[in-house]
């Protein structure tokens, strides 16, 4: 323990020395002080100073130093920093002073903090002090994090053997490098030989390796890592892909799975697996994964849409047998007949291609069964004669044969005349009309048969059985209703559903096109805008009808064609819209006077004498023109153009006409929808549609619904009861939050839904082409996109009660009640999840007594 007092009066002795100007005495006096009190800051700052004037720098560096590091010890920065510049111009300091003054300068001045370091670094370069270097490389890279530093640290780590760090360092440098747009392949590679154990630097090397191509060294890179057990998912992701690039598909396989499982969202990568084994014929394997994923959709509800995406990837790859198969079995179990029998088809054609006789047989068989009236059959069972067993042959023969010998029982022995055709024509609409849900127009046809051939069921089994398979019984006056006595075979025949038309018969009628009928409307009643409908109509009954041009044109007579679209087979060059125009043009001209105009071949026409060069031009030999009608309106022209000499059957002609009633409904349903968003019954602020078009609406999607045997629920969504919230918050604020969740929904719904201002804090939504569980599942994606809002000063979300119900649908229920039904069950729903709680979902299915709304 020093001795103050002593220690006081040596202070003063000294400064009495000074007074006299004995400083080299007084120094001494500083210097026995210190030696008895070492903690005195004051005295060594005074004898420093003495010893600088005394010119005995050495010791006043020594004493500067030792007051430098008792100040930073004691955390005395400003004394610390004005001591250390007096140092450094006096003398030299060692490069611990250097890096404690950097460290005092980081949080004050960052450049001079950055220069000390480097000195520091220099002395100890010079010195060869590395280990203790990488502290003071690592403040440089804190305070100034750059490529060149990073690589400066990357390469010190690696002197030092410090492999994980290097590695780190090298692997910042890529980054960067590859930010700047710069080639970091080398820094990869080096941050990768320095620890090749780390899973991210591996993933970061892979990926840049098969940015360069070289997938094969990527899958080097990844593959201890993925066979060493629990990989990040992206790096399982980019090793899926490494083995896709290299075809090893086999080995991508489960990790593709994976990934799915855990996301579904990457149902296309599966998808895209199953094409390129598809693709590398291997197609066991493809089949194998393609049962694995119809059965992961099917859970999800959602196999429909999954033999959709099969079609369409079995479509763009490689004919595979297998896979045709597999797509066979899906339309068989679907009851998609139509394609069930064209895929039977292909594989026929593939199966005699390659010589295997026996399963193009079968194929035959199956297809024949399913449909005989299929164009070509005879045709392809000539082509197995001699190739495949006699039993087999006579079979599939028999199967046709049977078809061709029921046409003399159907024919009466009269000769057909004008009368017959128009009995046929109208017979063949009402049934194809029965057949595809559309009652009311079919009982249309019929009613007009019994005005024009009255009895004529009397002596023409074919239309009774129409009559039975409509519901309806021809009435005469001055006779009692009824049909004929009929055998209890023919009605059985009459009880079951409709299959091809009665009254054509053979391949001449191609009646297996009628089944498109209904495909084909529902792909135009899906369409939101007039060109759509036109674009979907041209497409579907030009590829459907193998002709080389098929165009859709809306134009009233006297005006230019508003709105043109068109089909052309692959091979034809599209046709020019001056061109198109004159065209439409005239034929709609003569469709206005005639109707329906076929032209079996057009250079001989006299009818098409002002087209015809621009007819030769388009390369058109042949066409058939149906006008469109609204009523007795011409709003506008189908036209199939072919390249060759055509003559389009009856038959055909009338499949086409109904084909077009279609396209014009489907054309009013897109105006309206166009007008009701522009019109006055939209909110401006919300998007919602007004509680006053609520019941129109759904009528109008109820009568739409009805005639494509389509699902339809109605959804109600509640936020609160509103008299309540309007007290706590206030009307605009409630007002406001309502308004976003409108903006919210009508920005997230598909295009066919309708979404309505239900009342103050309830909005509803006729959803379109849905039924219960697809309903149920938009609930859950409208209840996420609202989880985040608040109402004013609330932490918790708004609440959310919903309630739905699916429409009854049944042909010969009147919309108005099958919409009252429905509207009244959907409220009692919300009703009863209401009652259950805020966060409730309720799905009212209909009781036996409700559900009677015929």
């Amino acid at each position: 323990m020093p001795d103050r007092a002593e220690i006081a009066k040596r202070v003063a002795q000294a400064e009495k020395l000074l007074q006299r100007g004995k400083t080299g005495d007084a120094l001494d006096e500083y210097l026995q002080v210190l030696l008895e009190d070492p903690d005195n800051d004051n005295v060594r700052s005074m004898a420093a100073d003495l010893c600088l004037s005394l010119s005995r720098t050495a010791e006043a560096v020594s004493l500067l130093g030792d007051l430098f590091e008792r100040q930073v010890a004691l955390g005395d920065a400003i004394r610390a920093s004005l001591t250390y510049k007096k140092l450094a111009r006096h003398g030299s300091p060692t490069w611990q002073q250097k890096f404690r003054f950097g460290q005092l300068l980081e949080n004050t001045n960052k450049k001079l903090a950055i220069g000390t370091y480097e000195n520091a670094l220099d002395d100890m370069v010079k010195q060869r002090k590395k280990p203790e270097s990488l502290q003071v490389m690592t403040r440089i890279v804190t305070l100034e994090p750059t490529q060149g530093n990073y690589l400066r640290l990357g390469e010190l780590c690696s002197q030092l053997a410090e492999s994980k760090a290097a590695a780190a360092a090298f692997h910042q440098a890529a980054e960067l490098a590859e930010a700047a747009g710069a080639d970091a392949s080398q820094y990869f590679e080096r941050a990768y030989s320095e620890d090749p154990s780390d899973p991210n630097i591996a993933l970061a090397y892979g990926k840049n390796l098969m940015a360069q191509g070289q997938v094969g060294a990527a899958i080097f890179i990844f593959e201890p890592h993925v066979v060493a057990g629990n990989p990040s998912l992206e790096l399982r992701d980019f090793y899926s892909q490494a083995l896709l690039a290299a075809n090893r598909l086999a080995e991508a396989e489960p990790l593709v799975w994976q990934l799915f499982e855990r996301n579904p969202g990457r149902l296309q990568q599966v998808v895209g697996l199953i094409g390129q084994m598809i693709d590398c014929q291997q197609d066991a394997e493809a089949v194998a994964l393609a049962r694995k994923l119809e059965l992961f959709q099917r859970r999800q509800g959602e196999r429909r849409a999954f033999v959709a995406t099969m079609q369409d990837l079995i479509a763009g790859h490689r004919s595979s047998p297998e896979m045709l198969e597999f797509l066979s079995e899906l339309f068989n179990s679907s009851n998609r007949e139509n394609d069930y029998c064209q895929t039977l088809l292909k594989l026929f054609d593939l199966y005699l291609s390659t010589g295997n006789f026996q399963k193009a047989g079968e194929c035959l068989d199956r297809a024949a069964d399913v449909d005989p009236y299929e164009r070509g059959h005879q045709k392809r069972l000539e082509s197995l004669r001699g190739k495949i067993p006699d039993d087999r042959f006579k079979v599939i023969a028999s199967r046709l044969s049977q078809l061709n010998k029921s046409v003399p029982e159907q024919v009466r022995p009269e000769e057909p005349t004008l009368g017959a055709a128009a009995l046929q024509d109208l017979m063949l609409q009402a049934e194809i009309l029965v057949q595809y849900g559309m009652r009311s127009k079919a009982v249309e046809r019929l009613q007009r048969i019994q005005e024009l051939f009255p009895r004529e069921e009397e002596r023409n089994e074919d239309l009774q059985r129409l009559y039975l398979a409509a519901g309806i019984t021809p009435r005469y006056a001055g006779s009692a209703p009824g049909l004929p006595a009929q055998t209890a075979a023919a009605a059985a025949v009459a009880g079951q559903a409709p299959g091809a038309p009665a009254a054509v018969h053979g391949e001449q009628a191609d009646v297996s096109s009628f089944t498109r009928v209904a495909e084909i409307t529902r792909k135009l009643y899906h369409q939101n805008n007039a060109n759509a409908v036109l674009a979907t109509a041209a497409h579907e009954m030009g590829s459907q009808w193998n002709v080389t041009r098929c165009v859709a044109a809306m134009r009233k007579p006297g005006l230019p064609p508003t709105a043109v679209q068109q089909f052309h087979a692959d091979g034809t060059p599209s046709g020019e819209s001056p061109a198109l125009a004159s065209v439409i043009t005239a034929c709609q001209e003569l469709a206005v006077a005639r109707g329906a105009v076929n032209i079996p071949d057009t250079l001989t026409a006299p009818e098409v004498q002002p087209v015809r060069r621009v007819l030769a031009e388009l390369g058109v030999t042949s066409l058939l023109a149906l006008p469109l009608m609204d009523g007795e309106d011409h709003i506008g022209l189908l036209l199939f153009m072919q390249s060759s000499q055509r003559n389009w059957h009856p038959s055909e002609i009338v499949v086409l006409k109904t084909l077009g009633e279609q396209v014009v409904i489907a054309l009013n349903n897109a105006g309206l929808r166009r007008l009701v968003r522009n019109l006055s019954v939209t909110d401006e602020k919300s998007g919602l549609l007004k509680r006053a078009s609520y019941l129109d609406l759904g009528l109008a999607e109820a009568q739409r619904a009805v005639q494509q045997a389509a699902p339809l629920t109605i959804l109600l969504m509640h936020f609160g009861r509103s008299a309540a919230l309007i007290k706590e918050f206030g009307e605009p604020a409630v007002e406001a939050t309502l308004e976003q969740v409108g903006q919210l929904f009508t920005a997230n719904i598909r295009a066919n839904d309708l979404a309505f201002r239900y009342d103050t804090t309830t909005v509803a939504i006729i959803l379109g082409d849905t039924a219960e569980k697809e309903a149920l599942l938009a609930v859950e994606k409208l209840r996420k996109l609202v989880s985040d809002m608040r109402f004013p000063g609330k932490d918790q979300p708004i609440p959310f009660t919903a309630g739905l119900a699916e429409a009854v649908m049944r042909m010969g229920y009147d919309p108005v009640d099958i919409v009252t039904e429905v509207i009244n069950r959907a409220e009692q729903a919300l009703h009863d999840a209401l009652a259950q709680g805020a966060g409730s979902v309720v799905c009212l299915a209909p009781s036996l007594a409700s559900a009677a709304v015929a």
